[in-house]
């Protein structure tokens, strides 16, 4: 079967030259870095956290099954350059299926495991993905019952291998595994298409996000430079099927021969006593993951120390988290990125505390910074929509179409994302442009609001999201997540608030909504679109 050819972006050579030249490019490939790591600290566990699913095994275990799944699938045809998808919970089964694709030099398509049969069948469909390797089920999800419709349009897929019982028609996962049986691993090209990664961000359907080895490589050097606690094992929650999870779970501790530990569903009581046990860190990403263990009535001085630096990204880091983290001795970096440009800004703990708590970083190695305006000149002054690129920005879009309009021909990618820049280079996220809510033809800034709301008390979580006004067009709402015993806020009280703290009375909400828990993306950011289209659908045809 043909092998899709994708149209990626090309660099301009200049900067491909300046790349090469200073480093952060070079003819690594992961396939290479995982052959050499799974075999560097045999001794080192791999360890799975999990009410339901432990499981304890060795580097030296994964090795020896990450070759024999490599054989598997390559006396079913699968080699170089086939494009072959996962869909699996954070466990051994996961790390072992993403190290064998990385030996056999294939394109891999993680898929989170939430994702329904609808975004599932896209994903195979669109990436023309030849094999699908996941689980019978997993908590509330039945991917056998679901198989049927996550398949539907997938004229590609040639066999799916199940974990657990397998269904009607699938692969049992086990038999996928010639035991000792190794392969020499590939050499594919470092310009190669390595990962395909689905965003869950504001579109209809996810986007599909093309890496090779260079530029993931490139990305696992950001990380290595803003690394937390580069010499001590973390618990990552963070879902494989995610790039933080893929990175931060499976490859950055095989760069740094330590263990590999996660947990397949984030459980802060759980997470909290695995520190203690195993001497881990853990909270770092998402600001959730780490305000839930300190909201934990378990969490101790004893799990400060654990933690003791953390790195924050993937969602907005409120000043009031940020200095509390500090108060309780924690050191704390934030950064910024994506899945198309995943390290665009970063610090160091070395770095002053305000850039540290207060921006979110400089530009990492390599990368540059750009603030344009909606024509797209650059900003001196004030608030501007981000332009980025770096060794570790993607090489475009499965669709062509959206990769032209989000990059230029100079190699400059419209994030999307609002900000300001401060004299020492430092820029700091203010807003997503889909985020701010245009309320009778005024901006008012979504960011804005939901940092003076995090002030209130009880509330642990704030999103402000635009509601549908028949008069004004839109209006605020804010949905709260409020700690266990508080009290649901009044709106007069939460308009006084505002207004004590001098914010203009047109940016008030003037709708309020508590919520359980909000919908999230992998990365742990909440998912605004969903409480969007919420509202939307409460208020009916306009």
């Amino acid at each position: 079967m043909a092998r899709p050819d994708w149209e990626l972006r090309t660099v301009p050579p200049d900067l491909r030259r300046a790349y090469l030249a200073d480093g952060t490019w070079n003819d690594d490939t992961f396939t290479r870095i995982v052959a050499d790591g799974l075999r560097r600290v045999p001794g080192n566990e791999f360890r799975v956290w999990s009410a339901t699913r432990p499981s304890r095994h060795t580097m030296a275990d994964c090795d020896r099954a990450a070759h024999g799944l490599a054989a598997g699938l390559a006396a079913r045809g699968i080699g170089e350059g086939d494009v072959v998808a996962f869909q699996m919970p954070n466990s051994f089964e996961a790390g072992v299926t993403f190290y064998a694709l990385a030996l056999l030099g294939a394109v891999v398509v993680p898929i989170v495991h939430f994702y329904g049969p609808k975004e599932v069948d896209h994903i195979l469909t669109q990436s023309r993905a030849r094999a699908l390797l996941t689980f019978d089920r997993f908590g509330q999800r039945d991917f056998a019952a679901d198989l049927a419709r996550a398949t539907a349009r997938a004229t590609d897929l040639e066999f799916v291998a199940m974990v657990g019982d397998a269904a009607p028609g699938t692969v049992p996962f086990a038999e996928l595994v010639r035991e000792g049986t190794t392969v020499v691993p590939a050499a594919p090209d470092p310009d190669a298409p390595l990962v395909i990664g689905y965003t869950s961000g504001t579109t209809a359907d996810p986007k599909g996000v093309i890496h090779t080895h260079r530029t993931l490589c490139a990305e696992l050097r950001h990380m290595m430079y803003a690394n937390p606690n580069p010499d001590r094992a973390t618990l990552v929650g963070a879902p494989v099927g995610h790039a933080i999870g893929m990175q931060g779970g499976l490859l950055a501790p095989l760069i740094r021969d330590l263990p590999i530990h996660m947990i397949d569903v984030w459980n802060p009581q759980m997470v909290l006593a695995a520190m203690l046990e195993a001497d881990l860190t853990a909270g770092s990403g998402s600001t959730y993951f780490l305000t839930s263990l300190l909201d934990h009535p378990d969490c101790t001085p004893a799990h400060h120390r654990c933690i003791a630096k953390v790195g924050m990204g993937g969602s907005a880091v409120p000043p009031a988290v940020a200095a509390r983290v500090e108060e309780l001795g924690i050191g704390i970096i934030r950064s910024y990125g994506s899945t198309e440009h995943p390290s665009t800004t970063g610090s160091r703990f070395t770095a002053s505390r305000h850039q540290r708590l207060d921006t979110d970083g400089i530009a990492m190695p390599g990368c540059e910074i750009r603030l344009v305006d909606d024509d797209g000149r650059d900003v001196e002054h004030g608030a501007g929509e981000i332009w980025s690129r770096g060794p570790d920005l993607f090489m475009g879009y499965v669709d062509p179409v959206l990769t032209r309009a989000a990059v230029d021909p100079d190699g400059w990618y419209a994030t999307g994302d609002i900000a300001v820049r401060d004299e020492h280079g430092c820029i700091t996220i203010t807003d997503r442009k889909k985020d701010i809510i245009i309320r009778g033809g005024e901006n008012i800034s979504a960011a804005e609001v939901e940092e003076l709301l995090q002030t209130l008390p009880g509330v642990q979580e704030v999103a402000v999201v635009a509601a549908p006004d028949p008069r004004l067009g839109e209006h605020a709402c804010a949905f709260f997540r409020l700690a266990a015993d508080a009290p649901v806020p009044d709106l007069a009280a939460v308009q006084a608030h505002l207004g004590a703290a001098g914010l203009a009375r047109q940016k008030f909400p003037e709708e309020l909504r508590v919520a359980d828990e909000f919908p999230r993306t992998a990365s742990g950011k909440i998912r605004k679109i969903d409480l969007r289209d919420q509202l939307r659908r409460e208020a009916g045809p306009a």
